[in-house]
């Protein structure tokens, strides 16, 4: 096992009499975006819950850079290095967007200090100084959004967690995450593992994907070959998203 990467191995997760996820395995080196794919239905949320810690595995393992996370929760997972975005962007709407972004780190105990840097560092870096003092409340989806993610690179994660960072976006607002994305990657260096419903988002920011259909893992390799792979169509049959893509 690779020590420098985040691992999920051999992950099975069933409610009941229905298996959600089955012998899902996965990796990400440093530095690499990995995407999730899949129809609805296909257990993505269920992973990912799994993989932050909101939910437990009935077997299987969880590991960052060779440490075993299992039994953590999410907190204590944050503070080892995983750090996740929410669909909602969870902002507290009171609160500007410099004070909630510098929350990402004080959540992890950083100081004051320490936090008020860290959010003003991740500002600069994200091009977000022109709303760095309107209240949240004020925001449109898309710069929330960005908001959230602002606020999770504060923590300054070794790789980050995205739970449909598209989801809601108009045109416009869409290459400003990808913008975001390429930052944080290019500058920052933390894996990034991106769950997305939005197929051209993924083929656009992400290095490799793989594809979950009914909980298995039926694609690995690079956004392009998934767009032409017969099992991944066949998974996304009748999904239009998907189809104006290809």
């Amino acid at each position: 096992m690779a020590q420098d990467s985040f691992m999920a191995s051999e992950i099975n997760k069933s409610f009941g009499a229905l298996s959600v996820l089955m012998g899902v395995s996965l990796s990400i080196k440093p530095g690499e975006t990995l995407g999730l794919l899949g129809p609805n239905g296909a257990g993505k949320t269920t992973f990912i819950n799994i993989v932050a810690g909101y939910e437990k595995q009935d077997s299987g393992t969880i590991s960052i850079n060779g440490v075993n996370l299992d039994g953590m929760k999410p907190d204590a997972r944050a503070r080892a290095g995983v750090a996740r975005t929410f669909q909602s962007g969870r902002l507290f709407a009171q609160l500007t967007v410099a004070e909630n972004i510098a929350l990402g780190a004080l959540g992890l105990g950083a100081s004051h200090n320490e936090a008020q840097e860290r959010a003003k560092n991740t500002i600069d870096v994200l091009g977000l100084n022109s709303l760095a003092t309107a209240p949240a409340a004020t925001l449109s989806h898309g710069n929330a959004r960005l908001v959230g993610l602002a606020r999770a690179v504060a923590a300054e994660p070794k790789y980050l967690i995205m739970d449909e960072p598209a989801a809601g976006l108009n045109e416009s607002e869409v290459p400003k995450l990808l913008n975001a994305l390429k930052v944080i990657k290019d500058r920052l260096g933390c894996g990034m593992f991106l769950v997305e419903h939005n197929v051209g988002l993924v083929a656009k920011a992400c290095d490799r994907v793989i594809v979950l259909a009914t909980g298995i893992l039926i694609f690995d390799g690079a956004p392009k070959d998934a767009l032409n792979d017969a099992q991944v169509k066949n998974a996304y049959l009748g999904d239009a998203a998907f189809g104006e893509m290809i």
